[in-house]
């Protein structure tokens, strides 16, 4: 073997060492509802939108909540993929900053509320009424019929 061809062979090992190093490095960040959330602490998110991330593999909402003293809670509300989100009828226009929003859901593990409190969003409700679903099927959150892809008994 030549030492062009040594060159090429090595060159070719390290660009799929690297494209199956990045592919582990996305599906590391993706993960399972019970990993990160409570099913046993379901939250009731009431405020206005200051943030979406319309970003992979989750989107985020980002909720400003009125505290009782006075003041501001950032709860960061973890939905669906932006797909997913799309297809339930949000969208850029629909879910935007200073709409008023209920969120359900279900609150992190960590509970710490610093710098933001987070939670896994099952369903938004909008000031008209509507309300759609936010959450992927198959996400290990606890089963209460928000799910369309859900069987009910």
């Amino acid at each position: 073997m030549t030492s062009k061809s040594t060159r090429t062979l090595a060159a070719l090992a390290a660009i799929a060492g690297l494209s199956i190093a990045g592919a582990a490095g996305q599906a590391e960040a993706h993960h399972a509802f019970a990993a990160e959330f409570d099913g046993n602490a379901p939250v009731l998110v009431r405020g206005t939108v200051t943030k979406v991330e319309w970003i992979n593999p989750h989107a985020w909402i980002h909720v400003s909540v009125a505290k009782a003293g006075g003041g501001a809670q950032v709860w960061m509300v973890e939905g669906g993929t932006p797909n997913t989100l799309l297809r339930s009828g949000l969208t850029r226009d629909s879910l935007k900053p200073g709409t008023n929003v209920i969120v359900r859901g279900y609150q992190s593990k960590d509970k710490a509320c610093a710098p933001a409190c987070k939670a896994n969003g099952r369903d938004v409700t909008f000031t008209d009424g509507r309300r759609v679903f936010m959450g992927s099927s198959g996400t290990g959150a606890p089963k209460d019929g928000a799910d369309p892809g859900e069987r009910r008994p």
